[in-house]
Formats: structure tokens, C-alpha cells, sequence
């Protein structure tokens, strides 16, 4: 008898129906499994088997054919353990099989019969939805994921033997429904850090604010124990809320990667990946023989945080610039191309120097030598992708010892938000969602200058020896600045503050 059951495969970020095949006919013996599956899939069997024989049931002595189609596509990991076991019993006339059809069904096996959850749960439901599935079978630790997508049932079992019953006896199993809207608002404002908690550094809290307004990539210098870490950690409390859509968006990229847990249904604040510098490039940017999603992918409508960032490998940092301009990294195989989103605000941090110190410090140990090599590991065409370079000063015991709270991250973000809604007004027409993304004929556009501030950038080009590129970032950054402030027009003390976010381009720093 052959029998169809449905599966699915995860490409990138999206899903695709598998149609599983199982054939049982009595000319022989033997169990053949093809369609391009990997060893997880291939060991099935032996899972499979064990956990049949545990709940009562057992794979016939026959001929067994199983065809994962499409045939040339690769299938991965052990998540198709539930549906080849369910069309094995299927197949045998063991179990009733008339509704099976409606149903995706996906879980690994243990040796018990109890389901193991899975991966990329999220994109498995919408796809399942989309070919008209009436629902969707799971282990239960996966169901809070797949319940986000509505208009789909979703049942969710402990054991095989449950979806067993569900099928042959019409025992129902439990259906987990969620309120998607009604969770995601409760929490979206679920925020473990406040900027209140920050003593001191009040420019830095400045330059954090202008960076979140306009979507700016910065990087904080400074001694160690200044408090870099603690800002960067802050910036997700002042970004505005996920919409709706960009929660699925980074709720799928985790649901592919196995970053969910099992108590979490929909992502509902901005991700912060904060990856060590051991990392390698395949671990940043996403790939590997079956490609997954890299640090930079998880951090998408997020921040990336890269602390102490010159001792990061440097073929690390040189592979993620292209995904700072794209906003995407493309993975390429011989068979085949995986796109993965990577929108994501890049803050990084380092010392002043190898000893730690500033330049000028008294305390500061390291040779011009030693300080050029240093300064030497970020690459110019890198440190062109980031907008704002602040310094971060030691913080005085007097700051230590106040008792008097700062401003909390809440007020910082009703502010940011404003800016962000100017620029969406502004950008309506374009594909640009914030100042950081605008290029030379928006910066002619929407960066006038007025004579003023023209001789103030003039000014600054020359004696504080900015380089070329740094003309343009001052631009963006007084654009945000003039949006904080409400202003229609770039003023002068806007390009005033966006000139002292450039420290890495002085002469101070090109030793």
C-alpha cells in the first residue's frame, strides 16, 4: 500500500512542503530510503524502530520504499523521524490514514516514543498555511512558535503513541491556540537594562541617542571599566518598539538557527548579539556545509555589538562589510544560493591603545609603534561603514558616588521615536527607512547647508584633519541631530556635535 505524508524542508529562511512517500509491499524485504536524505535521516530507522516497538507497534518485515520528494533536494536533521514512522504505520495498515493528507507532521524520535523538538518551527506553520494545511502535528515544545500563524490548528504531542490515537482512534490531542497581538503588546516593552543605571558619561548617552535616531553604526573608545559594555547593552531600550512584521522577520531567522525557547512564541524586542572575539567568519556571517544563519543574521532588526573589536580576527570584521551596505548575506553553494536579512545597528568598542590609555594619558605605556599597529587592525573601508566614533572617559568617584538616577531609557526612546517618524515622513517615497541608509543624491537632497555651518565644515576639514570620507557622515549624523531637535533645517550646532563624533579621523588618532 503506499501512502503520502507531508513533511518540511527549511531553505534559508523559508520552508518547503516535503511529500514523503512510503510504499509497503510484500515482494521481499528490506527498508530503502531515498531522495537525498542525510545520515540523521538515513539513522532514522533504527529510531524509528526502538520507538515503535516501546508503544506497542513494530516496522513490518517487507518491502519498505520511502521517497522524499522533491528527489533533488537535500533533507536535513532528524525531524522527519515522526511523519516517516506515522507513514511506515500508515502504510501497513497498522493505523487508519484517511485524514493524514491535511497535516504537516514533523518531530525527532526518541528511543521511547517521547518527541524531541525541532528547528524552524515558524517558517515550517506559514508555509503550511499558505498550501492550504488545515494544521500542522508537532512536538510540544514547539507549539507556543507555530501557534504565532493563524488560521492554522496546531496540536502538539509528548509522545508518538498520542499521534497515533489522534489518527486511529480519534483521540484528540492538545491544540495550543495563542493570541498573537494580545502576547506581543504585553511584552514588547520587556527590557532588562535602563540607561538610568548608567552613572556619568553623559555624551556618550548623547551619542547613543543620535545613533539609535538615525540607525548609525558608532564605536566607543575608551579605558577599560569606562562603561562601553554597559551603554551598548542599553541600546535595544532605546530603539523603537519590533512592529509586528519585523518580529516575525527576526522570530523566523531564530526559529531556524534553534535560538527559541521553548516558553517563547514571538520575539518581541530587538535581539543584541554580542559574539566573542574568537569567533570565525562562517560563525559571523552565517554558512557552513548545510548553511545556517550567522551572528549577524541573528542580530537582524537588532543590534550587533562587537566589544573590543580590534582583537577580532581581521578577515572577521573585512567579511561583514558588504553585509553593512546590502543589509543581506548571500551564501552560494555549488547546488545552490541561501539569502539570510542582516539589518542590524553595529556598535562596537575598543581601548585607546594596546596598555588601555588615551594617547596623551599619563598612564599610557605603548609605543608609537605599538599604537599604529593597534589602530592598523580596523581598515579604513570599515571604519567608512561606521558613522559615529565617540570617546568614553573614565568616570570620576563624584559620578560613581551620585545617588541621583539618570534619565531612563523610556524618555530616550519617546524622543528617538519622534526623530524615526520624521524620517519616515521624509523617506515615504524612497526604499530608505532611516538617515543612515541615505546616499550622496538624498544627502544633495535633504542636507542643505547654510553658510554658516558651511564655514564651520570647512573649518573642521581643515584643521582637525577630517578626511574625505568623514564629510558625508557629518552630514547624516547633523541630518539626525536637526531631527532630535524637530528642525527642518541643518543648523550649525548640529554640525558642530556631528564633527565631535568623528574621533577616529583626526590627527590625534593617525599617529
Amino acid at each position: 500500500m503506499l501512502v503520502k505524508i507531508y513533511g518540511s524542508a527549511i531553505h534559508g529562511v523559508a520552508a518547503q512542503t516535503i511529500t514523503i512517500e512510503v510504499n509497503v509491499d510484500t515482494g521481499g524485504v528490506g527498508y530503502h530510503l531515498v531522495g537525498l536524505p542525510d545520515n540523521a535521516i538515513k539513522e532514522s530507522s533504527y529510531r524509528i524502530s526502538a520507538a515503535l516497538r516501546n508503544v506497542g507497534y513494530k516496522i513490518p518485515g517487507k518491502k519498505i520504499t520511502i521517497n522524499m520528494a522533491p528527489a533533488d533536494l537535500r533533507k536535513e536533521g532528524a525531524a522527519y523521524d515522526l511523519s516517516i514512522a506515522i507513514g511506515i504505520l500508515a502504510a501497513s495498515d497498522q493505523i487508519l490514514a484517511e485524514h493524514i493528507q491535511d497535516y504537516i507532521i514533523m518531530g525527532e524520535l526518541s528511543l521511547d516514543g517521547s518527541l524531541q523538538p525541532i528547528k524552524g518551527v515558524l517558517p515550517i506553520a506559514i508555509q503550511a498555511r499558505e498550501e492550504g494545511f488545515k494544521g500542522i502535528i508537532l512536538p510540544m515544545q514547539n507549539t507556543r512558535e507555530a501557534a504565532i500563524v493563524d488560521s492554522l490548528e496546531v496540536y502538539g504531542a509528548e509522545n508518538i503513541k498520542e499521534v497515533i490515537d489522534f489518527f486511529n482512534e480519534g483521540k484528540p490531542i492538545k491544540r495550543v491556540v495563542l493570541d498573537t497581538r494580545k502576547e506581543f503588546q504585553e511584552k514588547i516593552n520587556d527590557f532588562p537594562f535602563d540607561f538610568s543605571e548608567v552613572k556619568g558619561q553623559e555624551t556618550a548617552k548623547r551619542a547613543m541617542e543620535v545613533a539609535a535616531a538615525g540607525g548609525h553604526n558608532i564605536i566607543l573608545i575608551g579605558p577599560p571599566g569606562s562603561g562601553k559594555t554597559m551603554l551598548a547593552k542599553r541600546v535595544p531600550g532605546i530603539l523603537p518598539p519590533l512592529t509586528l512584521k519585523e518580529a516575525l522577520e527576526t522570530t523566523k531567522i531564530h526559529s531556524v538557527a534553534g535560538k527559541i525557547g521553548t516558553e517563547t512564541s514571538l520575539m518581541t524586542v530587538r535581539p543584541f548579539r554580542s559574539p566573542h572575539h574568537t569567533i570565525s567568519d562562517v560563525a559571523l556571517v552565517g554558512g557552513g556545509s548545510y548553511p545556517q544563519p550567522g551572528e549577524i543574521s541573528l542580530a537582524h532588526n537588532g543590534v550587533l555589538f562587537l566589544d573590543e573589536m580590534p582583537e577580532f580576527k581581521r578577515t572577521v570584521l573585512e567579511v561583514m562589510r558588504q553585509p553593512l551596505e546590502d543589509r543581506e548575506v548571500t551564501i552560494s553553494r555549488a547546488r545552490f544560493t541561501v539569502n539570510y536579512p542582516a539589518s542590524f545597528m553595529l556598535i562596537a568598542s575598543m581601548n585607546p591603545s594596546p596598555s588601555g590609555f588615551f594617547p596623551d594619558d599619563p598612564g599610557n605605556t605603548s609605543s608609537v609603534y605599538e599604537m599604529q599597529r593597534y589602530m592598523n587592525k580596523l581598515s579604513g573601508p570599515l571604519l567608512d561603514r561606521i558613522d559615529i566614533h565617540i570617546e568614553v572617559q573614565k568616570v570620576e568617584f563624584e559620578q560613581l558616588a551620585e545617588k541621583r538616577k539618570g534619565e531612563k531609557s523610556s524618555d530616550i526612546r519617546d524622543r528617538v521615536m519622534k526623530a524615526r517618524s520624521i524620517q519616515n515622513e521624509r523617506y515615504n517615497d524612497l526604499n530608505i527607512s532611516y538617515n543612515a541608509q541615505i546616499g550622496p543624491k538624498e544627502i544633495e537632497a535633504f542636507c542643505s547647508l547654510d553658510e554658516t555651518s558651511l564655514h564651520l565644515i570647512k573649518m573642521a576639514m581643515e584643521k582637525l584633519n577630517l578626511s574625505a570620507r568623514a564629510y558625508d557622515r557629518i552630514l547624516k549624523v547633523a541630518r539626525t541631530a536637526a531631527d532630535l531637535e524637530g528642525s527642518e533645517q541643518i543648523l550649525s550646532h548640529h554640525i558642530s556635535e556631528a564633527i565631535q563624533y568623528r574621533s577616529l579621523d583626526r590627527e590625534f588618532w593617525n599617529i
